[in-house]
Order: C-alpha cells, then sequence, then structure tokens
C-alpha cells in the first residue's frame, strides 16, 4: 500500500503563495500523483496532476497560470506551487496516486476523485480576504 503525506498548508491572505508537499513510500515511471481539493460544502474536485516521469501535466481550469505542480524523482515527492491565492481556494488539499496509466483531463476532472488509487489525511489551506 502507498503511503502519501501531505504538509504545508496554513492561513494566508488573498495574493500570497504557498507550496504544499506530498511525500509518497514509493513510485514507478508509470504512476501519476496529483492534488484534489474539497471546500466545505462542496464535492471533491481535481486541481492538478503529473505523471512521474514529469513528461506530462494537467491543470484545472480554475488554477491554471497561478499553480505549479512538479515533482522531485529522488524525494518521491510531489509538490504544488500556490500563487496569487484566492478565497476561493479555501479547501483541504489531498494528495492522490495512481499505479497505472495516464487519461484526458476531463477523466480526472470528472473521475478522478474516484479513480485514484492511494489519498492522503489532506492540509487545509485558508485564504483570507
Amino acid at each position: 500500500q502507498v503511503q502519501l503525506v501531505e504538509s504545508g498548508g496554513g492561513l494566508v491572505q488573498a495574493g500570497g503563495s504557498l507550496r504544499l508537499s506530498c511525500a509518497a513510500s514509493e513510485r514507478t515511471f508509470t504512476s501519476t500523483i496529483g492534488w484534489f481539493r474539497q471546500a466545505p460544502g462542496k464535492e471533491r474536485e481535481f486541481v492538478a496532476i503529473i505523471h512521474w516521469s514529469g513528461s506530462n501535466t494537467y491543470y484545472a481550469d480554475s488554477v491554471k497560470g497561478r499553480f505549479t505542480i512538479s515533482r522531485d524523482s529522488a524525494k518521491n515527492t510531489v509538490y504544488l506551487q500556490m500563487n496569487s491565492l484566492k478565497p476561493d481556494d479555501t479547501a483541504v488539499y489531498y494528495c492522490a496516486f495512481k499505479e497505472r496509466g495516464w487519461y484526458s483531463s476531463s477523466w480526472y476532472q470528472d473521475q478522478g476523485r474516484h479513480g485514484m488509487d492511494y489519498w492522503g489525511k489532506g492540509t487545509p489551506v485558508t485564504v483570507s480576504s
């Protein structure tokens, strides 16, 4: 079983930045890892994902140009650099891992919250106005 541990969440003012980290217990070049978030009273939604090779990424439209996903293979760690944060970004952010496959952007958006293999416990992000 893959273990995922998120860190880096907290309180930040609108326009500020945070960097989230997700440490994974293992990875392969066939795996994908990324971020989902769940705001109060809303469904969990896709944010960003990266193939472990680093060769491909997807972002939700709401975060394009503001968030950047990256990984450090030597550390088995994926990062989410969040800039120009907005109050609408307030949510619990979850790291998620899938053993194999690379799907369409719409798949991650519509099915990812059910289709990922492993999940971290989440790290909360609160953006104040």
